[in-house]
């Protein structure tokens, strides 16, 4: 059922005591691998996006040393693609996806990070893409492994960052030859030349997220110590007029770890972003402070039991490397969970090399537990790249996995009890997907507060509906804060159905 309303939405619910564990089943999708030598170690990303306009998202997937294939959605009940990759997405080099409106004309376009030139690419019908020709986008030959976008004030396309590894071409390198983030801020309607945000320290993942609820997306960038050796840490970029690192005077705390990836989400109900950074080594969660009136971050790894600096499963106990992570509610008992890809860079003889994927749920204590074996995604391979998303439109997240040296793995979440709700917002343009919204939902459990970001993750991009697991409460109250600042009023809807709000 689809429900176009203007505006958001009231109603009551609670979550069950009990939530039940997900159950998820391997889906026979056409081969295809990320693979290459040293450059594509890291990277290996996917974009997970509706192209041809029939609510069911595609899958693009990075190949690295092998071509990128796009995977087109076919889905009824059951989860099911098909490869049909158009010449321009057919190329080699790719690393990385994200999905984004650049030019507001309501189709979405993508940006793909490469090992070379990183491309912006304009949608069209029926999933096809070309090169844009108008924008005066002008990427040079660089090893590019995060991207973000934000919509800033009065601009009339999107603010763009492309976070970049190794430099490459330095006879130094590659320890302490890092490249710097480049940031593209929109002169009209098109691109001049990037700023280089230095120092860079190596980024493996960068997120524009409005941390503060000023209605000003700041840049947070996460860094490889492997690359930086020292002097390095983990970064947050002010969107000033001329953007600065925030420091310790402003509330930051130092913090150098080997950052692969960034998940962002409020988890603590305070209606601020908390974040998740996985790293080789362990996995950090950190829970935002808002009495420091700052960009402070407090670790809750140990408290809140996600460390998973270890495999679960297959034997090996040496340190995990995580890669990408992300919430979401994937047994809709509205509480959101975590996925972690994981895998060895290569062969680093102090890491795990059989290190399987994680599925932290989180109980009704906020306390997380490992069920990745016992939902059926435990992967083994050397997973980079992941999403979270539902691809049949049953409610019910599923999930893609980018494996390095083996095969692309799509998993079917199996419906159990647990209600939800599917949202997809749109405004007039330039920023149509409405980039720097807050959603929120209120239920008798209390409300869920999402941020609407393009960003993060590793090398991997999500754009469409937004879930929301909402236990056994047969309605909602949901409104959105625009990213303009103004609110919505709270309006009541029914659960278990896709709903398109327009403002």
């Amino acid at each position: 059922m689809r429900t176009s309303l203007a505006f958001l939405l009231t109603a009551a619910t609670t979550v069950a005591a009990d939530a039940p564990s997900p159950q998820f089943l391997g889906v026979d999708v056409p081969s295809h691998v990320y693979d290459g030598g040293w450059e594509h170690f890291v990277g290996g990303g996917v974009a997970v996006f509706d192209c041809n306009g029939d609510d069911r998202p595609e899958i693009f997937a990075a190949g690295g040393s092998n071509p990128a294939q796009l995977f087109v959605n076919v889905s009824e009940k059951d989860v099911r693609f098909r490869t049909d990759t158009p010449s321009a997405l057919s190329l080699t080099g790719i690393t990385g996806a994200y999905p984004l409106d650049v030019d507001g004309d309501g189709q979405l376009d993508l940006a793909v990070l490469r090992v070379g030139p990183d491309l912006l690419l304009r949608g069209g019908a029926d999933c096809a893409f070309e090169p844009f020709n108008t924008l005066n986008f002008d990427s040079e030959d660089h090893w590019t492994t995060g991207f973000s976008a934000t919509w800033e004030s009065g601009q009339a396309m999107p603010t763009l960052a492309f976070g970049t590894y190794v430099d490459r071409s330095d006879p130094d390198g590659p320890f302490e030859t890092c490249g710097p983030t480049l940031l593209y801020r929109p002169d009209g309607n098109s691109y001049g030349a990037p700023i280089h945000l230095e120092p860079g320290h190596c980024s493996l993942s960068i997120l524009f997220s409005d941390w503060a609820r000023s209605g000003r997306a700041d840049l947070r960038v996460s860094n490889d110590r492997h690359y930086y050796v020292r002097d390095g840490q983990e970064q947050l970029w002010a969107m000033e007029d001329i953007p600065r690192l925030y420091g310790q005077a402003d509330g930051w705390l130092p913090y150098s770890i080997w950052g692969m990836g960034i998940a962002s989400r409020d988890l603590t109900g305070d209606g601020f972003p908390d974040v998740y950074l996985t790293s080789m080594g362990d996995q950090k969660f950190q829970t935002f402070d808002p009495s420091t009136a700052g960009p402070t971050w407090r670790d809750a790894t140990y408290d809140r039991g996600t460390t998973a600096h270890k495999p679960h499963t297959g034997g090996d106990g040496r340190p995990s490397t995580g890669w990408h992570a992300q919430f979401g509610d994937v047994n809709n008992d509205g509480l959101d969970d975590i996925f972690v890809a994981k895998g060895n860079v290569e062969q680093m003889p102090d890491a795990a090399q059989t290190d399987p994927n994680n599925l932290l749920m989180q109980n009704d204590n906020g306390q997380f537990v490992e069920t990745a074996s016992e939902a059926g995604v435990a992967s083994l391979a050397k997973s980079r790249g992941g999403a979270l998303a539902d691809l049949n439109g049953d409610g019910w997240l599923d999930m893609v996995v980018v494996n390095r040296g083996s095969s692309l793995e799509v998993f079917q979440n199996a419906p159990q009890d647990g209600n939800w709700v599917m949202v997809d917002l749109r405004q007039s343009k330039p920023n149509r997907s409405a980039v720097g919204s807050i959603i929120e939902v209120k239920t008798d459990a209390g409300v869920q507060t999402r941020e609407v970001t393009v960003g993060g993750g590793h090398a991997s991009g999500i754009a469409g509906f937004h879930h929301f697991g909402l236990g056994d409460a047969d309605s909602l109250q949901i409104r959105v804060i625009w990213p303009d600042g103004e609110a919505s009023d709270w309006q009541t809807v029914s659960s278990n159905q896709e709903i398109h709000l327009t403002r």
